[in-house]
């Protein structure tokens, strides 16, 4: 599988998302993603106006679903969404629901293992029930409080591994990586790379990061999609 790189649009505007959502297509990304404060600021209606601006492009909906799991996906998937996340820790019958919902109306699905005492197992679980993709993340609040301790702050890379070892779907690493840790996603069998807070986003302000960042941006999308094909087990 090629490696795909995804923007999070982790802002609260959806001019400014459209903005930032336009200028990353220029500089290659391949699939923007409606974060979840975005989704939270404007709901179907920030989901539909990307969609318009950008027919053709995937986009995900970070909706973090935890409960009515049909209903949800299926409101995203009517507004243009091609993915839908469920988070591991929602009921078992939550996350079936929204892989249903995903086959009923042509999303697909992505299961957020955020939060799992066990989060290989939680991968697994998820792979279990049908999801279509693994995303192993480690959350903001879960970092900054750690940090704020005084403790290392804990990252996916500690156990992407043995996430990518333990199922056979594409898996995404999501939480407070640096730059050289995003670009080595796929090295780790992990093709799917998001670029969101800190790398684009303002991890405090949740605005777009100041700088140039497309000419940034077009530089690292560059030397993804230059890695070449990520063995994935058993692509569905």
């Amino acid at each position: 599988m090629k490696p795909i790189v995804q923007i999070s649009l982790d802002l609260t505007n959806i001019d400014e998302a459209l903005e930032t959502a336009a200028m990353a297509l220029r500089a290659g990304v391949d699939w923007l993603e409606a974060g979840t404060p975005l989704i939270l600021a404007e709901g179907l209606h920030g989901v539909k106006k990307l969609r318009e601006a950008f027919p053709n492009t995937p986009i995900v909906a970070d909706l973090k679903t935890m409960d009515g799991g049909y209903l949800e996906a299926e409101m995203m998937a009517k507004a243009g969404a091609n993915y839908v996340v469920v988070m591991a820790r929602a009921h078992e019958e939550t996350i079936k629901c929204v892989v249903q919902a995903g086959r009923d109306f042509g999303a697909q699905v992505m299961g957020d293992n955020l939060g799992c005492p066990d989060m290989v197992a939680g991968a697994k679980f998820l792979e279990d029930l049908g999801c279509d993709f693994v995303i192993h993340h480690i959350g903001y609040d879960e970092r900054r409080g750690i940090a704020a301790q005084g403790k290392r702050m804990p990252s996916p890379m500690d156990q992407l591994r043995e996430i990518v070892d333990a199922v056979s779907v594409p898996v995404q690493a999501v939480g407070g990586l640096s730059l050289e840790q995003a670009i080595a996603c796929p090295k780790y069998g992990a093709p799917l790379v998001v670029l969101g807070a800190p790398l684009t986003i303002d991890a405090d302000a949740f605005k777009t990061a100041d700088g140039n960042l497309e000419e940034s941006l077009r530089m690292i999308c560059n030397t993804i999609h230059a890695y070449g094909d990520v063995a994935v087990k058993n692509r569905k």
